[in-house]
């Protein structure tokens, strides 16, 4: 049996990155960082503080440009309790990239262009 660990974004600012989540989806670092010595990389896990689940924002030191992410035709999604609070809260933030009020969900963009699916609970 296999199950859901974690999904990984590569950012290209960490700290703006680490910022933008808390901020914006209340996702906080888990575990302690993973750096080598030599500086080449860090990895910090986030988690939502109710599930095992895990987000894995990796910044690497010699990709400093921006990621090619494509036409964007992947995502993570979240589900929020509130779905109409954090819609506004988001709307403040000015991260929303699409809606689709017909069905019920909307995606913001992170700092470096990644799309997250904001869906209600059921």
């Amino acid at each position: 049996m296999l199950t859901f660990n974690h999904f990984n974004f590569n950012v290209t600012d960490l700290e703006r990155s680490l910022e933008f989540y808390e901020k914006a989806l209340g996702l906080k670092p888990v575990g302690k960082r993973i750096a080598p010595a030599d500086g080449s990389f860090i990895i910090v896990y986030l988690g939502d503080g109710k599930t095992d689940f895990r987000l894995e924002l990796t910044w690497l030191r010699d990709h400093p440009q921006k990621y090619d992410l494509g036409e964007c035709e992947f995502h993570l999604a979240l589900q929020a309790d509130d779905y109409e609070k954090v819609h506004r809260h988001h709307e403040e933030m000015g991260c929303i990239c699409f809606e689709n009020p017909a069905m019920g969900i909307y995606f913001i963009t992170d700092p470096d262009g990644y799309w997250i699916e904001i869906v209600p609970s059921k």
